[in-house]
């Protein structure tokens, strides 16, 4: 990464996110509304909230594919909670624990099994999500206590919604952990080198089971804020929400092959592709135009340091070939 600040990505991100802010406004008459754009952040918060520590564990050379299945089975739960009188507190408890649950069990099949971690959770999400859909079927689940909806509907702040306040608070505190200790930097490392990481006294493996940990942790509170937005629980939420999560990630500059990657980046590409997608609403645009533009970016932004590579040593052996 160069180290001018206007050739950084996350530069390039934030011109990216000033441009799309800016064409908003000229095509909508509606968006400049303090209403709207409040309404324009529940395109992203919950999705990136789950990519934060999403970012951790690509930096750290895993990966978690059962994200969206995570937020499905701690919806059901919680709907089932709620049928049996449970209390806003424990319902929202029950969903960061059957996330908190599952990443350990993906953790564990990665740790202790040695399972790919691609491998393993593409299988952990089909077994979570035909868990909700064995247990639920076709039904949908609204009965949710009194309360329970301020976590998805709540404002406490103006126009600012809980979510918005939520996930700002948690990037923060992700960016800290990842560029201001010793975790982060042994994360980077694992990721970088996980033999030599080891052989430095790092525990590789303790540090990718609190990762998984944390990315089904977040997944649990998304799931609770999606509940509580939408007001129901039904065994397809968040269908697909998987690449998209993985897909702020990516966009935000963090590298498939682990070792580098920003908490900035990835915030500049949650906002980015939350301003498209409810741009594109606004102007009654189909959003599978986004998937073929987000899809074009990832292909780019994958391929380009491959191609550099490529570049530099295609010039390096011209010299020792003229030699």
């Amino acid at each position: 990464m160069s180290r001018r600040p206007w050739l950084r990505w996350e530069t390039l991100l934030a011109a990216a996110v000033a441009a799309a802010f800016v064409a908003n406004a000229l095509l909508s008459p509606y968006f400049l509304n303090a209403t709207t754009l409040s309404d324009a952040s529940f395109n992203f918060t919950e999705k990136a909230l789950v990519a934060l520590p999403m970012a951790l564990l690509i930096i750290a050379k895993e990966i978690d594919i059962s994200v969206a299945a995570i937020m499905a089975l701690a919806s059901v739960a919680m709907g089932y909670g709620a049928i049996a009188g449970w209390p806003t507190p424990a319902l929202v408890l029950l969903g960061i624990g059957v996330g908190v649950a599952c990443g350990a069990c993906n953790g564990l099949l990665v740790t202790a099994l040695r399972v790919p971690s691609i491998v393993a959770t593409i299988g952990t999400m089909s077994l979570f999500r035909g868990i909700a859909y064995g247990v639920l079927g076709d039904r949908v689940m609204k009965h949710y206590p009194r309360g329970f909806d301020y976590f998805g509907q709540g404002y406490p702040i103006g126009t600012v919604s809980f979510e918005l306040l939520l996930f700002l608070a948690a990037a923060l505190i992700t960016g800290i952990i990842l560029h201001a200790t010793t975790a982060g930097r042994r994360i980077y490392a694992i990721g970088a080198n996980a033999t030599a990481a080891r052989m430095s006294g790092v525990a590789v493996d303790r540090y990718r089971l609190a990762l998984f940990i944390a990315t089904g942790a977040a997944s649990g509170l998304a799931s609770v804020l999606l509940t509580s937005r939408l007001g129901s629980t039904r065994p397809s939420l968040a269908v697909g929400w998987e690449l998209e999560i993985i897909s702020m990630v990516i966009l935000g500059g963090v590298a498939v092959a682990g070792g580098r990657g920003t908490i900035l980046g990835v915030v500049l590409a949650a906002v980015l592709l939350g301003l498209v997608t409810f741009g594109l609403s606004l102007q009654n645009i189909p959003g599978i135009v986004l998937s073929i533009v987000v899809g074009t970016l990832l292909i780019v932004i994958v391929a380009l340091p491959a191609v550099s590579a490529r570049l530099a040593t295609a010039r390096a052996a011209r010299p020792a070939r003229q030699g």
